[in-house]
């Protein structure tokens, strides 16, 4: 029988704080939130392995320390609205949710945000709120955003996101193609005006929809 707890803090401290991820906002919400809960049975033993794990619908849970950085790299310092595109298993979603005031967040494949409701509901993850639509469009009810994570790669920033930061806020994505993205921080600096920064190479499955890739096949 695995003892998730002490796996899931061997995984903070082996796979995250030591490869530099120092914010302890970031590191106290790894610690809390039970990845095991967010996997298929078959996949639970190895939900503290650093490498990402299948869900479903040809869909992946990033490998712990991806969420780490990435969530990181928002900058959050507490109580913040956050917007999350790609739900998958609903796991980057309750490590922001220990964070952030409340969490939106979008997916595209109906099974995917079904269950990611049923997960966060099972294990009182109250602050977030998942819809099933097109991610590259945003939840514009919701805007701004103090931040928004993307958790595909897309060809380039979607307009409708970028729109729907505050001044000041903060998005986190990867932008590339199918075998190669560059994850980008773009920062809201006024109305008209982002500034972006380049902070890792990075390969995640593709964003689709309006403002990402047309369709599986044109990726393929």
């Amino acid at each position: 029988m695995i003892d998730f707890g002490a796996a899931r803090n061997e995984m903070v401290e082996r796979q995250i704080r030591a490869r530099g991820v120092r914010d302890p906002l970031v590191l106290e919400a790894m610690r809390t939130v039970p990845r095991e809960q967010f996997l298929p049975l078959g996949e639970r033993d190895h939900a503290y392995s650093d490498m990402p794990l299948p869900i479903g619908a040809e869909q992946t849970i990033s490998q712990p320390y991806i969420v780490a950085y990435m969530v990181e790299a928002l900058e959050l310092k507490g109580g913040e609205t956050v917007l999350e595109i790609g739900t998958g298993s609903a796991y980057a979603a309750a490590v922001l949710s220990r964070i952030a005031g409340d969490v939106y967040t979008v997916e595209r494949v109906a099974m995917l945000a079904q269950g990611g409701v049923r997960t966060l509901s099972s294990l009182s993850y109250h602050n977030v709120h998942v819809r099933h639509g097109d991610g590259t469009l945003g939840w514009s009810e919701h805007a701004p955003y103090d931040a928004i994570i993307v958790s595909a790669g897309g060809p380039q920033v979607p307009a409708s996101l970028k729109s729907q930061l505050k001044i000041g806020g903060r998005l986190v994505i990867p932008v590339g193609e199918t075998l190669h993205q560059e994850l980008v921080r773009v920062r809201r600096v006024s109305q008209t005006e982002y500034e972006n920064k380049v902070i890792a190479e990075v390969r995640f499955v593709p964003l689709i929809g309006d403002e990402g890739w047309d369709c599986e096949s044109e990726i393929a």
